[in-house]
């Protein structure tokens, strides 16, 4: 697919949902996102990770990510967009229930589609829960 006028988006529009994803606002996310839209996961056991399609999928995969992660941060978000298609890369900062803390590098590759996301694909580095300082 190659890039039209209403393909044309920014890094506003990357660093917009970059900050829609650090506050939690599901509905600011879905804003962003293309009818019939897909988000491929981190992890799971399909090629893909685990993949959701369909507006409402999508929804529930992002619900996801913060029930896992209550405390789910993207920092030094740096973005760049060509075309139809878009990367930021961050620093994930999470902490799951059990305690394990993990902070890795990651990039989202992103197609669009008419100004929206069409696809979210997110990849992030396998490294180990970091150790948590105790409070003194």
């Amino acid at each position: 697919m190659r890039a039209s006028n209403t393909n044309q988006v920014g890094t506003d529009l990357l660093q917009a949902f970059n900050d829609a994803w650090n506050r939690h606002d599901i509905e600011a996310l879905m804003s962003f996102m293309a009818d019939d839209c897909a988000f491929h996961g981190v992890a799971g056991g399909e090629l893909l990770g685990r993949s959701f399609i369909g507006r409402e999928a999508v929804r529930e995969g992002f619900l996801l990510a913060w029930q896992t992660f209550p405390d789910a941060a993207w920092v030094d978000g740096e973005h760049f967009v060509a075309g139809d298609r878009g990367v930021s890369e961050s620093t994930f900062r999470g902490t799951r229930a059990d305690g394990a803390r993990i902070e890795a590098r990651m990039v989202d590759v992103f197609t669009f589609r008419d100004g929206k996301i069409a696809v979210k694909n997110a990849y992030r580095k396998d490294r180990p829960p970091v150790a948590v300082k105790a409070a003194a």
